[in-house]
């Protein structure tokens, strides 16, 4: 397995400002980044260069918004949907990532007051499955997050996540499976896990308030126990947020702080993701 820090802790694009955390994060010990993927007009082709050169691994993140919603009733906005996560791809392709995950099956936040209909399952399937063929052709599968019911109304359940998984039935689509999300919706982490089937392909390791790994009630020994039992061996990836970028504390409801610094939550995290995969792993 490979241990990896989400850069939504700092940041939604990159910039500039984070070149010395990237070296941070390298010394600390870490095998790679989690990168966001939201402009996708950056240079990313330098920026993987740059982060190859620290030694560190890449894997990337995208989300969802209403103008770019896979479920929605309008085509032209399914459409736009196709065409931006093609382009997040591409993006991924130039910095060199090997994945491109997250809740990629529906706008984050936007509700309709009812559960998913037939027919917005169908146009995500539909949507996800030509992204999927592009995935193949750059050579960046995709891991399809589900969220918990606070977030989104779509995929809410490990089970389900497998369930659109296998309809869109392509060997670049995969399940991540996010601890904090599971952690509100799922009555076990090791039934979720089971519920994952040959499904799964990543791992958000984050605490029930988002913040340093091991420090909340996450059931981790169940969490990490049952990874090892199926053989899980891919990215073991920190996701956590803080108040640095007021867009992101909104959206993830961060309104206190909930650590000492970034830096430490990230040696911190890291250590304690080492200590448990070497208690469930050996």
């Amino acid at each position: 397995m490979r241990f990896g820090m989400n850069l939504f802790l700092w940041t939604a694009d990159l910039t500039e400002e984070m070149a010395p955390v990237l070296e941070a994060l390298a010394e600390i010990g870490f095998d790679g980044v989690e990168v966001p993927i939201f402009d996708t007009m950056l240079d990313y082709a330098d920026w993987g260069r740059r982060i190859a050169d620290l030694g560190l691994d890449v894997t990337a993140v995208a989300a969802r918004t209403p103008e770019t919603n896979p479920v929605s009733p309008d085509p032209a906005v399914r459409e736009a949907a196709v065409a931006t996560m093609r382009a997040e791809l591409d993006a991924a392709a130039a910095l060199g990532a090997e994945l491109l995950v997250g809740p990629l099956h529906s706008a984050l936040g936007q509700f309709t007051g009812a559960g998913p209909t037939a027919d917005e399952w169908g146009w995500c399937v539909d949507v996800l499955g030509q992204v999927a063929e592009h995935a193949g052709t750059v050579g960046i599968p995709l891991s399809i997050e589900a969220l918990n019911r606070f977030e989104c109304y779509l995929l809410n359940s490990q089970a389900d996540t497998a369930r659109m998984v296998a309809e869109i039935a392509s060997p670049h689509c995969s399940v991540l499976y996010d601890t904090f999300h599971a952690n509100i919706e799922e009555k076990t982490a090791s039934g979720a896990i089971a519920d994952c089937g040959d499904h799964l392909g990543h791992v958000h390791i984050s605490e029930n308030d988002r913040s340093t790994p091991g420090l909340g009630n996450v059931a981790w020994d169940d969490t990490f126990a049952a990874l090892a039992a199926r053989g899980y061996d891919g990215w073991f990836t920190i996701e956590a947020f803080g108040q640095g970028l007021p867009e992101l504390a909104a959206a993830t409801c961060i309104w206190r702080p909930m650590f000492e610094s970034e830096l430490q939550l990230a040696r911190d995290g890291l250590a304690f993701m080492k200590a448990k995969t070497a208690e469930h792993y050996a």
